[in-house]
């Protein structure tokens, strides 16, 4: 098993607990199948070598190729700090891992095969460059074609695109733009609330850019779950592109609540039908976590204020909301029930399984002790690999423990040093282009716009490690316990 980490399953016990999708084998189209097809799949951050429950899943999902060669493709998938303070940062392991992904459809053309490519978060974005290469490089598109799914350069909702431009030299990262549409046939999957694929179009909106971040954890972490993929949307076909929204079955940030005994259920019936409906504002519609404004192959940048939904629709939906939220609280207190149910974090439980983290596939959400420390465990796994497992191992792992504990130092810094210096100059950027094109609101509005939502991210991104310390540091002391 690698002993690398994954950023955003990371971001998931950050957030608290999950619910999520995928599932779906009749009703999704993907890419269709050669007689001599062979399919790559390349695994998302902190996963560089795809185990073989993932590349079942994926193939079994998304590419429907029983017939043919589906094959594991090894990429660097390294995104510091938040896969390790000593791994690649994002544009380094892009760079490498598009190299790598070139050089193997390359020789499976050569042998006369069609590829398919599986790309999940980083990979999304190796596979959204190389199809530029090559289509610079002549390749036909009838030799390729991609299946995507939590795409960062989705061209309407990709974070990588709403701030195309953007460089956070002390990251590693750049925000690269849009996966091309028109290059070769390619289906890109996503899910509603997604923060990395679906991130609001409107981020002044703070409810529905905290909403995206815990829906890293709830959203991002799970499309190869096979128990949540239902009503996928079909959103068309746009030149050789075919995209898919999956709608969320919970609000990322209000199922936290739904692990807490007796009330947390009521009170989540009761905040979240106006709690949606001030999320999705952010994304310039009272009834859908996506943009519904442009077409999902028109390259959309972050904006300023929707300007189609009046005070008065607002109002009108909140009055509704807030008569459906008082209903259905009345309804849940006359079940109250003080157990334990951990059933919101099952998808997070199939995820840690088929990213190969856990060696079971764990589903009794009556058991909060097991699935939590099962979790911890698995975040413990990709963050540090393998924990001790006897009492003659304490010095081990209070050295080891500490020597993390210290590296988690560096990422804050970068951190401060992204918020104190990048963004400034991204701000100031920002308000010379709005003065430039005449527009005094944008020049003032869209550099408050982009720090109130990028400021949350910045801020996870250096505190996903001390996360993962946690998780080190309990799985290694839990461990010596006999």
């Amino acid at each position: 098993m690698p002993r690398s980490k994954s950023g955003w399953f990371a971001f998931g016990l950050l957030a608290g607990a999950g619910a999520s999708l995928l599932g779906l084998t009749s009703i999704l189209h993907s890419a269709l199948a050669f007689g001599d097809d062979t399919a790559l799949v390349m695994g998302p951050s902190g996963f560089p070598v795809p185990p073989p429950t993932y590349v079942d899943a994926a193939n079994e999902l998304f590419l429907h190729l029983p017939d043919t060669s589906v094959l594991p493709l090894t990429t660097p998938e390294g995104l510091y700090p938040v896969t390790g303070v000593n791994t690649l940062p994002f544009d380094s392991s892009v760079t490498q891992g598009e190299a790598t992904l070139n050089t193997a459809i390359s020789q499976q053309i050569a042998d006369h095969n069609h590829v398919e490519v599986f790309g999940y978060s980083q990979s999304s974005t190796i596979a959204s460059l190389e199809m530029s290469q090559l289509h610079a490089e002549g390749v036909p598109s009838s030799d390729v074609s991609f299946v995507l799914v939590g795409d960062p350069n989705n061209p309407d909702g990709g974070l990588l695109e709403r701030f195309a431009g953007l460089s956070i030299p002390s990251f590693g990262a750049t925000f690269s733009g849009a996966t091309p549409s028109d290059l070769y046939p390619t289906d890109i999957y996503t899910n509603e609330y997604d923060g990395f694929a679906d991130f609001p179009r409107y981020p002044i909106n703070l409810l529905s850019d905290l909403n995206a971040l815990i829906g890293i954890a709830y959203e991002h972490a799970t499309y190869l779950d096979p128990s949540e993929l239902t009503n996928v949307i079909d959103l068309g076909t746009y030149a050789d592109t075919t995209y898919y929204m999956i709608p969320a079955t919970g609000l990322p940030l209000l199922e936290p609540l739904q692990v807490i005994p007796g009330i947390g259920q009521p009170l989540y019936a009761l905040l979240e039908p106006d709690t949606a409906i001030l999320v999705n504002l952010g994304y310039g519609s009272l009834t859908q976590g996506w943009d519904t404004q442009n077409p999902p192959d028109v390259p959309t940048p972050f904006g300023l204020f929707p300007t189609d939904i009046s005070p008065s629709q607002l109002i009108t939906a909140l009055a509704a909301g807030t008569q459906q939220g008082i209903g259905d609280f009345v309804k849940d207190l006359q079940s109250l029930s003080f157990t334990f149910d951990f059933t919101s974090l099952q998808p997070l439980l199939n995820a840690a399984y088929t990213f190969g983290l856990t060696p079971n596939l764990l589903t009794n959400p009556l058991n909060p002790p097991s699935n939590l420390l099962e979790l911890i465990n698995a975040i413990s796994t990709f963050a540090h690999g393998d924990v001790p497992v006897s009492a003659s191992n304490v010095v081990d792992a209070l050295v080891s423990t500490v020597s993390t504990d210290v590296a988690t130092v560096q990422p804050l810094a970068d951190a401060a040093l992204a918020l104190g210096v990048t963004l400034p100059e991204y701000d100031a950027t920002l308000f010379v282009e709005g003065v430039s094109a005449g527009n005094l609101l944008d020049a003032i509005g869209n550099p408050v716009a982009a720090d109130v939502g990028l400021i949350p991210f910045a801020l996870g991104f250096g505190l996903v490690p001390l996360v993962e310390t946690g998780a080190i540091t309990i799985s290694e002391f839990a461990s010596l316990i006999p």
